[in-house]
């Protein structure tokens, strides 16, 4: 009897070390006597000791980082370039299987790729399209991937390194587009003035009236300013009706001066003698 028990407590010591516990988001790919089984889990799983071995496979999204990478431009401007890489194990059988650290893998493959697509990309496009260069290459390590059973949902480039003095032209690119704004905007203001004022002459020269009531409108603004001396301009047109009269008596002969003053007649005009030879 004692052996029967000693017998029943290996087996019983065999099945519970060979017992397995698989969180929710793990996979076990097992080799049973170095053939490829499968994966199981997650759950409750058993693993015969001495005869079979098993590794566990993440399929939660991981978050790598890409260190920065030395870049010469296409523009030939030297740069630093880091980006974060978004994956995921797919099937954990090829994940093991197909790579030997698909991790590793990934990282490489990512540092690579992202120094060849960022050498065949000038610096502007890589500063004002960074969705497009994220883009590339997401689907260029995700194809490249594939294979290992890695799905690659992201690829975001997130800081870039300039030298100082591209820093500097930088700055003094922008501040030159600033003042190219400013000036556009300055000549805009001065086109629609001067269409306002073109407009505003316009209707005035039709009426009449309306440059007096401009000139009690200008008298009220400068009365508003409490000041010591006060400027009345006095419009032109209130000498209009003076000159059209002295206009026409210049054209018509007529003497301005009359022909009495005080009561009394002005003497004639001398006729001229004639001087004889």
């Amino acid at each position: 009897m004692e052996t029967v028990y000693v017998g029943l407590g290996i087996v019983v010591a065999y099945l519970l070390g060979g017992l397995r516990v698989l969180r929710e988001y793990e996979r076990g790919v097992y080799f049973f006597l170095g053939r490829l089984w499968g994966a199981k889990g997650p759950g409750l799983i058993f693993l015969p000791p001495l005869f079979a071995r098993m590794q566990k496979v993440s399929l939660r999204v991981v978050a790598m980082d890409i260190p920065p990478q030395d870049v010469i431009t296409r523009d030939n401007i030297s740069i630093k370039v880091n980006a974060v890489l978004y994956m995921k194990v797919r099937d954990a059988v090829r994940a093991v299987n197909e790579v030997e650290n698909y991790l590793y893998a990934t990282s490489q493959l990512a540092q690579t790729t992202l120094r060849s697509v960022l050498g065949e990309t000038e610096l502007d496009e890589l500063l004002m399209n960074r969705e497009k260069i994220n883009t590339i290459l997401k689907t260029i390590i995700d194809q490249r991937t594939e294979a290992w059973g890695i799905e690659v949902s992201a690829v975001e480039v997130k800081d870039v390194d300039l030298p100082p003095e591209m820093k500097r032209a930088i700055a003094r690119q922008a501040e030159a587009e600033r003042e190219r704004r400013a000036k556009v905007i300055n000549a805009e203001g001065e086109l629609q003035a001067s269409e306002k004022l073109a407009q505003a002459a316009h209707i005035i020269g039709a009426e009449p009236a309306a440059i007096q009531l401009r000139y009690l409108q200008t008298v009220t603004e400068i009365a508003s300013e409490n000041n010591s001396t006060t400027i009345f301009p006095i419009p032109l047109d209130l000498f209009r009706a003076f000159l059209e009269t002295a206009g026409k008596q210049a054209r018509s002969g007529t003497p301005a001066l009359p022909e009495k003053a005080s009561g009394d007649a002005l003497p004639a005009a001398r006729s001229e003698q004639k001087v004889k030879a």
